[in-house]
């Protein structure tokens, strides 16, 4: 996308996608998701969230699968949702240096994008069709719509977006997917 979403603002300073990820990404994409058979167990056995609430989970699970399909299935959701309550959290966020608790940006993003499905399609996000979830993915990825409530929406948006990435793709079945050689320096306790 060439809207907002190319830079990254992290302190003072603007950094290009390529820059951040050239800087980061490869370390953040190297960041072993163990836990990755468990997030899908827990997503199967409908485990109650430790953070999130269960409205805000549902919005996120829906949001993750309209962002990347297979993100809710793979548990992005109590990925995001351990990650929260963890004292050092892995997600994308922490990396952005964005002044606003963790928990808070999820919070109120997940409020904002419900409050928006609302506004525009009289339903709650997940109970809307794909088209319409791409629609208002679309719109809150360009630009922060007048009544947004949250973080800025293409932060959210890039955000969200990374932590589906990170749970589809962040393994080394994701890599075997993409049929990318996965070569962690560090080879995680678990597949």
């Amino acid at each position: 996308m060439g809207s907002g979403i190319d830079v990254v603002w992290c302190s003072a300073t603007a950094y290009t996608r390529r820059r951040f990820l050239t800087g980061t990404g490869a370390g953040l994409a190297a960041l072993p998701l163990a836990a990755s058979c468990s997030l899908r167990l827990a997503r199967e056995r409908g485990d109650a969230f430790r953070v999130l609430s269960a409205s805000g989970g549902h919005t996120l699970e829906a949001l993750g699968d309209t962002l990347l399909p297979g993100a809710a299935e793979a548990g992005v959701t109590y990925y995001v949702d351990q990650q929260l309550g963890s004292k050092t959290p892995l997600l994308l966020l922490k990396y952005l240096d964005f002044p606003m608790p963790h928990v808070e940006f999820y919070e109120r993003g997940l409020e904002s994008l419900e409050a928006l499905a609302f506004a525009r399609r009289g339903e709650a996000f997940g109970e809307i069709d794909p088209a319409g979830r791409d629609e208002i993915v679309r719109e809150i990825a360009a630009e922060t719509p007048e009544d947004w409530n949250g973080p800025p929406s293409p932060l959210f948006y890039f955000v969200v977006r990374n932590d589906a990435l990170d749970v589809v793709y962040g393994t080394e079945e994701g890599f075997d997917r993409l049929e990318v050689p996965y070569m962690a320096h560090i080879a995680p306790p678990a597949k």
